[in-house]
C-alpha cells in the first residue's frame, strides 16, 4: 500500500497544486462499520486518505477526487473499535503532499456492551469578540498601550473545545443553531474553527435548530435555505421519512433527534401533530427501544424559563409521548443558558417523570433568566457543555463553564 500511496502522488503531481484545508476535517454519522469524514480545501485538489485501527492508520488508502467539498466514507469499520486517519493534500511546490491533519474516531457500539460516554452542547452562534487587554503592570512600564503588542484575549468557545477536546468521547451531540444567521459562509468562524479540535476526533450529532432554517423561515420561499446552507454540509443518520430527525443505537442506549421547528414558524420543517409522519414514527422509535436508555434532543425545548421560552406547540404533541414511553432525558437547546427540571410527570415535579435540560451555552452570549416555574431545579446563566456518562443501569451528567468550573451534577437511573 506504501508503495501504491507513493505512485500515486508521482503520478497526479503533474496536473495537481498546492491546496489548503480551510475546514474540517470533521467527523459524522457513525455506525458500527462506518463513518463519514468532511473537510474543504481552498482550491480543487485531490486528497488521500489512510485509516485503519489504532495505533496504525495505514491498513485502507481512499482516493478522493479533485474538488473543494471532499467527503468520504470510511468502510470496513467494526464496533466497540478506536480507529485512526491521515490526510493528506499537496504542497505548495507540488511536488508532494503536505504533513498529514492526523485524527481519530471511535465507531459506536454493539449491543452487549453497557457504557457510553458522549459530550453534549448547543447554540454555539457567534458572540462579540473580547477587547484586546494590556495588563496594567505592562502599561505601567512601557506607557501608551500601542507600544506594547496586546495579546488577543481567549474566546469562551476556545475554552470550552480545549476541554472538551480532551474528554475522549466516544461522540458530541449538537442541540442546535450553529450559527447566529444560519449561513454557511459564518460556519467557519462560529462553530468549525474553534471547535475544530473536538471535530476532528469526534463524531457529531446535530438537532437541528431554528437558525438553520435561516432568517426568513416563515417565509414559503425559503425553502432553499437548509439545503444550501446546512444538509449540504452534514451527514446525520438520516430515516427514511425526512432527513431532519432520526435515531441511532449505541450500547444500551437509544438516541433520538426531533426536529419541533414547525414551532418556531419554520414553514419547512416536519410537522409535528399527531397526524403527521414524524409523530408516527417518534411513537415507533421510543416503543421500540424496549429497555434501553431512552434519550431525546432536540433544538425546541420543552420545559423553560428562558428568554424564548417553552417551545409549547412541540410540547402539547411530544411531552405526552416522552412520560408514556418513559423517555429518561431530553437535552434541549435554543435557549442561551443552563437550565435543568425536576422529573416532570403531567406538568408536576414527579419522580416518575421525565428529566428535561437545556444545553444552549456553546458561544451565544448566556441570557438571563425571564421568569420562574416549579419545574426548575437548577438555572445557570453560563457558557457550558455536559459530560454524560452511562454505566449499565446508571447515567452521571456533569456540567462545566469555560473556566472548567463545576455548574451541576445529574444522577439517573433506569
Amino acid at each position: 500500500m506504501r508503495i501504491l500511496f507513493s505512485f500515486l502522488l508521482v503520478f497526479c503531481s503533474c496536473a495537481a497544486y498546492g491546496a489548503q484545508i480551510i475546514r474540517g476535517p470533521y467527523i459524522e454519522d457513525p455506525t458500527q462499520s462506518t463513518m463519514v469524514l468532511r473537510w474543504q480545501t481552498d482550491v480543487p485538489t485531490p486528497a488521500w486518505l489512510e485509516y485503519g485501527p489504532a495505533p496504525r492508520c495505514n491498513q485502507i488508502l481512499k482516493i478522493n477526487p479533485e474538488g473543494t467539498q471532499h467527503k468520504a466514507i470510511l468502510y470496513g469499520l467494526v464496533p466497540n473499535q478506536d480507529f485512526c486517519y491521515r490526510l493528506y493534500v499537496y504542497n505548495s511546490s507540488r511536488d508532494g503532499v503536505q504533513a498529514p491533519v492526523e485524527g481519530s474516531f471511535r465507531t459506536l457500539y454493539s449491543a452487549e456492551r453497557k457504557e457510553v460516554h458522549f459530550l453534549a452542547f448547543g447554540n454555539t452562534a457567534q458572540t462579540a469578540p473580547a477587547p484586546e487587554q494590556q495588563s496594567p503592570l505592562l502599561a505601567g512600564l512601557f506607557g501608551k498601550k500601542e507600544e506594547v503588542a496586546a495579546e488577543p484575549s481567549v474566546s469562551p468557545k476556545e475554552l470550552l473545545a480545549s476541554q472538551m477536546a480532551q474528554k475522549d468521547a466516544d461522540f458530541v451531540i449538537h442541540t442546535g443553531d450553529l450559527t447566529a444567521s444560519g449561513l454557511n459562509e459564518d460556519a467557519d468562524a462560529e462553530f468549525f474553527t474553534p471547535y475544530k479540535d473536538v471535530l476532528k476526533e469526534t463524531p457529531l450529532f446535530i438537532a437541528i435548530g431554528a437558525n438553520e432554517y435561516g432568517p426568513d423561515r416563515d417565509n414559503r420561499d425559503s425553502k432553499p435555505f437548509v439545503r444550501t446552507n446546512y444538509s449540504r454540509f452534514h451527514d446525520m443518520s438520516w430515516s427514511n421519512a425526512t432527513p431532519k430527525y432520526y435515531s441511532f443505537d449505541t450500547a444500551n442506549a437509544r438516541f433520538i433527534f426531533l426536529d419541533a421547528n414547525a414551532a418556531y414558524g419554520a414553514v419547512w420543517a416536519p410537522d409535528i401533530d399527531e397526524k403527521s409522519a414524524q409523530y408516527q414514527w417518534l411513537r415507533t422509535t421510543l416503543a421500540g427501544a424496549g429497555e434501553k436508555w431512552k434519550i431525546v434532543v432536540m433544538n425546541a425545548p420543552m420545559y423553560s424559563t428562558g428568554q424564548k421560552g417553552p417551545a409549547n406547540e412541540a410540547a402539547a404533541y411530544f411531552v405526552p409521548l416522552f412520560e408514556r414511553y418513559g423517555v429518561d432525558l431530553v437535552l434541549q437547546g435554543a435557549e442561551a443558558n443552563y437550565e435543568r427540571t425536576f422529573p416532570m410527570y403531567q406538568g408536576e415535579p414527579n419522580p416518575r417523570g421525565v428529566t428535561y435540560v437545556t444545553l444552549g451555552g456553546g458561544g451565544a452570549a448566556p441570557a438571563r433568566r425571564a421568569g420562574s416555574d416549579r419545574s426548575t431545579a437548577r438555572f445557570v446563566s453560563a457558557y457550558h457543555y455536559a459530560d454524560v456518562t452511562i454505566s449499565d443501569r446508571k447515567l452521571t451528567m456533569t456540567v462545566y463553564n469555560e473556566q472548567g468550573v463545576q455548574l451541576d451534577k445529574l444522577e439517573l437511573y433506569i
